[in-house]
Formats: structure tokens, C-alpha cells, sequence
């Protein structure tokens, strides 16, 4: 197992992610409770060129609320899925973690947004372990089967 630790306050944690995401070769599943960084859409656009299977889910009531995040991921043809919490409608989906060709986890406190690399102190665990990947594709194998389709890719 590796792993490593990274802040925002020591680090452009976007750069390491849009590095990761470029080293991608056969899939990108994601579970972002907020998403509007031009610079990682661009990343997941350039992924899914590749021939990468990107997918994404959101959380529902963010996503509607945030027209940057509606703006960010139309404007790069993201294929994702809305999803609210285990209460429905109220409550979230507030994961924050990429899983890179089932190998790589990307986890911790960094939303994907301008606001966690300019302003917030924010961290990102870069994890690369088969049990803790494993884990982790099962919860987004079923955030992915219940939520509700979007996307121009999918």
C-alpha cells in the first residue's frame, strides 16, 4: 500500500489531480459533492478523449443550486448521475473521491472547486491499496445504480 498527504495550503492539489486524471488509462469514477473547476472539467474532457471512462455523480441539491457546476459540466460533455443522501431530497451525497483505473483512490476534505484551491484549507489522500480501492467501487458501483442519469456522454 502507498499513500500520500497533501494540503492546499502547501500545494495546487488541482495540478496533482489534473496530473492523475492525465495518467488515466481506462477509467475515472467519481463522487463529488461539488464540482465547478474549469481546470479538472477540462481534465475529465480530456480524459474521456483518451477513450477513459469517465463518470460521475453529484450531489442533486448542489448541483442544482450551483449554476457554475451546471455551467462546468455541460460546457465539457461529462457523463454524470445526481444523487441525494440515504434520506432523499435533504439530505447529501457529500463524498468526495475519484477512483483512477481501479487502482488509485483520491479521498479527503478537496471539493472540486475554484473555491477549494484559491481560498479553503483543504486536503487530498492519494491511497493505492486493492481493498480500500475495492471499497470504495462498491459504494460507487451503487451511488452510480441509483442515481438519475445525466449527462451527454453517458
Amino acid at each position: 500500500m502507498s499513500q500520500e498527504v497533501l494540503f492546499t495550503r502547501a500545494t495546487s492539489v488541482a495540478a496533482v489531480i489534473e496530473r492523475l486524471l492525465s495518467e488515466a488509462c481506462v477509467s475515472v469514477d467519481a463522487a463529488l459533492y461539488r464540482l465547478n473547476s474549469p481546470q479538472l472539467a477540462r481534465a475529465l474532457e480530456s480524459a474521456l478523449d483518451r477513450g477513459v471512462s469517465v463518470r460521475l455523480v453529484l450531489d442533486r441539491r448542489k448541483f442544482e443550486e450551483d449554476c457554475p457546476a451546471r455551467d462546468v459540466v455541460a460546457d465539457h460533455r461529462l457523463p454524470f448521475r445526481l444523487s441525494s443522501g440515504r434520506n432523499g431530497p435533504g439530505s447529501k451525497m457529500h463524498h468526495k473521491f475519484v477512483i483512477l483505473d481501479r487502482r488509485t483512490v483520491l479521498t479527503g476534505s478537496y471539493n472540486w472547486t475554484l473555491e477549494s484551491e484559491e481560498q479553503n484549507y483543504e486536503g487530498l489522500i492519494i491511497l493505492r491499496d486493492p481493498k480500500v480501492t475495492d471499497s470504495y467501487a462498491k459504494e460507487f458501483a451503487a451511488l452510480w445504480a441509483d442515481g438519475e442519469g445525466k449527462g451527454s456522454r453517458e
